[in-house]
């Protein structure tokens, strides 16, 4: 099948002729809440995937309709079986995934605990936990800590360094 407009003859039609398609009123995938469950952010998504997050963002409404190539990348950068990216249930994800996504979650905390954390203590408490968790799952090793920087900007807003002033001294000796 093929989209009105696009010159591309569906199977049984005449060449040239396209069928069109509805409207897709019902969710295609579910990207975005299993990317959510999984604890992965959009940056992170779109940096595995090799887009901007604008189109990881575009990609994630429900209704936007992909090629089958693309649910597949989806799947490598958030670990899941391609079912669980295309049915769309009242039901959570399956167990497996599930428990995964905990597991991320919990490896993410633990993280950022000892990455954060000054006392000798804790760090020695969080350290074995980070341990004991890549012990039961390996997979959990190259998890990162929660971030901790405040909310991120849209393109349209400035941040801190483009209210700054600068020195114009600087800039004269990069001009010579």
């Amino acid at each position: 099948m093929s989209i009105a407009g696009d010159g591309v003859s569906a199977p049984g039609t005449t060449h040239g002729a396209a069928i069109r398609l509805p409207c897709a009123k019902q969710p295609l995938h579910r990207l975005a809440v299993v990317r959510q469950q999984q604890g992965i952010t959009r940056r992170t998504v779109a940096r595995r995937l090799g887009i901007d997050a604008g189109s990881v963002k575009w990609q994630e409404q429900v209704t936007s309709d992909m090629l089958l190539s693309r649910l597949y990348q989806w799947q490598q950068v958030l670990e899941v079986p391609v079912v669980e990216l295309l049915v769309e249930t009242d039901e959570p994800l399956s167990a497996p995934v599930l428990k995964r996504a905990q597991m991320v979650r919990l490896m993410k905390t633990a993280a950022a605990i000892l990455e954060r954390s000054q006392q000798v203590g804790i760090r020695r408490m969080a350290q074995t936990l980070v341990e004991q968790l890549v012990e039961i799952m390996p997979e959990l090793a190259g998890v990162s800590p929660w971030h901790t920087i405040g909310r991120r900007r849209t393109k349209d807003e400035l941040g801190q360094a483009a209210c700054r002033r600068l020195l114009t001294e600087l800039f004269k000796d990069l001009g010579d």
